[in-house]
């Protein structure tokens, strides 16, 4: 009785641990430069952002031009967020736009001088 008693507590604590590996998915935060200019940017750039597997939330701050991702970096991880970015026409930090994205934004959207480079 003793043994059994000890293997159903090992198998209950290894279930525990397992369960509590699981319920414990590490989320991690971003913050990404952009080239927005607008609310019609912002809007742009955090549909984007929700495409792109494992993206929690996504905000943009219009005053600082930067956004903050929360994501599950076992789903996604820096460089697909600066690139979905980039394919919705917008500087990423030092990654540029994708030109074809860029051109089809609307020009309110494209007004900032020498700050758009394009890939």
């Amino acid at each position: 009785m003793k043994y059994i008693l000890i293997l159903i507590m090992t198998g209950w604590m290894a279930i525990q641990a397992k369960a509590q590996q699981l319920g414990t998915k590490k989320i991690e935060e971003a913050k990404i430069n952009t080239s927005a200019q607008c609310e019609m940017c912002k809007e742009r750039i955090e549909k984007a952002l929700y495409k792109v597997k494992g993206v929690i939330s996504a905000n943009l701050d219009l005053h600082t031009k930067a956004v903050t991702i929360i994501y599950k970096p076992h789903k996604t991880n820096i460089e697909a967020l600066r690139k979905a970015i980039n394919l919705a026409g917008y500087n990423a930090d030092n990654s540029p736009a994708n030109t074809d994205a860029y051109n089809k934004l609307p020009e309110c959207c494209q007004k900032v001088g020498n700050e758009i480079h394009h890939k």
